[in-house]
């Protein structure tokens, strides 16, 4: 996944054993860790996908060696839902639709797109997924993070777009306005797939006695996500 410019700030989290009590807070880490596999699985098709387009052989075995690294976090989700009783495929399938919806209206034209998706759309993904993580248990926020760490697409994508940018300055403009549209995008995507997923709704919000957030922290929330486009945007070297 894409790097993390801002972490979410950090909240108390319950035990384990005290967390996993609550069926509801286990039908949310079970759709977390769901939404999350299948996000990573993903990744890992897409790009496999997109070194179909890369201009060397060097683009092309750096971005099939990332795809091995989103696979390995793909395993390792897929292993902790087994770990907690849990069905992975059935734990991902609820979010087919909602991924091949978000893929199919921001499927890129060429290399440099598919780099600014890799980067610009998957970190805004990753992010959201880090707020969550923060009001879960220690083990399963561990493990989150683990797998949202960078595979190697931030100093790659930004090398070679910056490159070509200065190559030719005129596709700045273009994917600039893509980075907005996946922005757009992405914000949409998350704001559904929480909305539609009562367990993750839960697990955001808390309860009595579990933390979350209110309306007001909702907002900070995308208040930070916005923050942090703008910044991978500015790496990049294009205009948010």
């Amino acid at each position: 996944m894409a790097d993390d410019p801002q972490e979410p700030a950090a909240e108390p989290a319950k035990s384990p054993i005290s967390a996993f009590s609550d069926p509801t807070y286990r039908t949310g880490v079970v759709e977390l860790l769901g939404v999350l596999a299948l996000g990573e699985i993903t990744a890992f098709e897409r790009l496999a996908e997109d070194a179909k387009m890369a201009p060397t052989m060097a683009d092309k075995a750096e971005l099939s060696s990332m795809a091995t690294v989103e696979f390995g976090h793909y395993v390792s989700l897929r292993d902790r839902l087994v770990e907690l009783g849990a069905d992975p495929y059935a734990a991902m399938e609820p979010f087919e639709e909602s991924f091949e919806r978000f893929h199919r209206n921001t499927a890129p034209s060429d290399w440099l797109e598919s780099l600014v998706k890799a980067y610009v759309g998957d970190g805004l993904a990753a992010d959201f997924y880090r707020e969550i993580a923060t009001y879960l248990d220690p083990d399963t926020r561990e493990l989150i993070m683990s797998a949202l760490a960078d595979s190697g697409q931030s100093e790659f994508a930004v090398e070679r777009v910056r490159t070509a940018i200065e190559a030719e300055p005129r596709s700045g403009g273009r994917l600039a306005l893509w980075g907005r549209r996946l922005m757009g995008e992405a914000l949409s995507q998350a704001q559904l797939v929480a909305a539609e997923h009562d367990g993750l709704t839960a697990v955001l919000v808390g309860g009595a006695d579990r933390p979350g957030m209110d309306l007001a922290g909702i907002g900070r929330m995308f208040a930070r996500l916005t923050e942090n486009h703008a910044k991978r945007m500015a790496s990049l070297g294009l205009a948010s």
